[in-house]
């Protein structure tokens, strides 16, 4: 399964929020089931934050959710485009 997409956040304050982000990062890498987490800054736009989530199940992404962000990172949040997709096949490119 992967969830990706993107949020926004005032422009002024994407870094500080990727930032405050990284212990949510190193905790989702070592859940049970996750292949990869990644929040990053957006290289074109200041003001969007890109989320890409890679499991081996949607189990195991829903036995780590509850908690999500925090209200910190979620009164920071202005809008979001997030969406979950089951992956039939994959294909190495490398």
């Amino acid at each position: 399964m992967v969830v990706a997409g993107y949020l926004v956040v005032d422009p002024g304050r994407r870094d500080d929020y990727v930032a405050g982000c990284a212990e949510v990062v190193r905790l989702t890498r070592d859940a049970d089931g996750c292949l990869e987490f990644a929040v990053a800054a957006d290289p074109l736009r200041v003001d969007r934050v890109l989320v890409l989530e890679r499991w081996v199940s949607r189990a195991a992404a829903e036995a780590f959710r509850g908690s999500g962000p925090d209200e910190q990172q979620r009164v920071a949040v202005r809008a979001a485009s997030v969406a979950e997709y089951e992956v039939a096949a994959v294909r190495p490119l490398t």
